[in-house]
């Protein structure tokens, strides 16, 4: 059904802004398709909520943030009573009633060649759409989660799925679909993430940022900060390491604002605070250990930039297969306890053996960015 003049292979890639896990793929994805590809792909980014009433999007969305940043044991509660399919079921019907009229309205409009999914609530209005429309349009559905998934993206078993773990895939058979309906490949990141910075980058970022001394450690944690972000940041600071410290608030207005504050009561000469910036790339490069939440995103990158990571938190049970590989191959460190990070990093800092094992590890595993594969795979599917 290509109705593209230039016969170009138009992909309609549909996410949901519920966090960045589901935006950030989709995003890099297309970017890498249209600066590679531009001759033989048209790539439309839709919004799945884009024409939803305000309330739907404050639950949804709005509601995805405050719970994932300040009633964590809510969202986690939320998350294992999805476990049961027929709420499953419930949630993604009542979902789809708010996105359906837009969807269609897109897909007869756009006329897309092929449908990527990249969140599970808008599996079930695209598949009632193609049959209501009777159209031949393939879906293509990408499992943001790369090693336990939410039960949500697996409600319909005849589907096309990409994962980016073995793991995924072998609960994906144990669920009763196809092998030959799963493909694998490595997790998709932004394409400037896919090669770490040499020593020469490292030392120009390190002069154009501002940092002098030879040891840096990262805190971050996505969008809306890392979680408990003023209480790391104090104990951290009680640290005996000679160290700068990078502090990312994100859009977190309130942490970067307190942030501030505690900085300015003190002399913190070693510590840089910064609110949303589209520099992550260089802080991570001139990094040498990062305290971040685990999120896939976050995972892959510091892996493939050869940085050692200390989780200091994160959403059971979505965000638990992230931690569980890193620590079971030794790639870094999960500390719940904050009063231990100081010593903690003491320790990496003080004894380096201690740091450059997690190095070797993290080397050994050779992790790589899955975007020129799957970007591939989505053109000749």
């Amino acid at each position: 059904m290509n109705s593209n003049p230039q016969n170009k292979n138009k992909l309609l890639f549909a996410y949901l802004k519920t966090g960045g896990g589901h935006l950030a793929p989709a995003k890099s994805l297309a970017k890498y398709l249209e600066r590679h590809y531009k001759n033989e792909a048209e790539i439309v980014l839709i919004d799945g909520f884009e024409n939803s009433k305000k309330y739907t999007r404050y639950i949804i969305e709005d509601g995805y943030r405050i719970l994932q940043g300040r009633i964590k044991w809510l969202y986690e509660l939320i998350y294992a009573f999805h476990k049961i399919k027929i709420i499953s079921e419930i949630s993604s019907y009542l979902v789809s009633i708010h996105t359906t009229k837009y969807l269609s309205k897109i897909l007869l409009q756009e006329r897309p060649d092929k449908i990527v999914v990249f969140h599970f609530f808008l599996i079930k209005p695209f598949y009632k759409i193609i049959k209501k429309m009777k159209l031949n349009i393939p879906i293509i559905t990408i499992v943001t989660d790369p090693f336990i998934a939410p039960p949500l993206w697996f409600l319909r078993k005849n589907q096309n799925f990409i994962v980016f773990s073995e793991e995924l895939k072998y609960y994906c058979i144990k669920k009763g679909i196809d092998s030959k309906n799963i493909k694998v490949f490595n997790f998709v990141i932004d394409e400037k993430y896919s090669n770490a910075a040499t020593k020469d980058e490292i030392l120009a970022y390190k002069k154009d940022l501002g940092f002098s001394k030879e040891n840096v450690l990262l805190i971050l944690g996505g969008g809306d900060g890392i979680p408990n972000g003023i209480q790391i940041l104090k104990n951290i600071l009680k640290s005996k390491s000679d160290i700068e410290i990078a502090f990312v608030c994100g859009k977190n207005k309130e942490l970067y604002e307190h942030a501030q504050i505690f900085k300015s009561g003190g002399k913190y000469d070693n510590l840089k605070i910064y609110s949303f910036v589209d520099f992550i790339y260089e802080l991570i490069s001139i990094s040498d250990v990062v305290i971040s939440k685990c999120g896939a995103s976050t995972l892959i990158e510091l892996l493939i930039s050869g940085k050692v990571q200390i989780v200091n938190s994160f959403l059971w049970e979505q965000e638990k297969g992230n931690v569980d590989y890193l620590v079971e191959n030794n790639l870094g460190i999960y500390e719940k306890r904050i009063s231990k990070l100081p010593s903690l990093i003491d320790q990496m800092f003080t004894n380096k053996n201690i740091l450059e094992q997690f190095q070797k590890n993290i080397t050994s595993i050779n992790s790589k960015n899955g975007l020129k594969e799957v970007a591939s795979y989505l053109l000749q599917y």
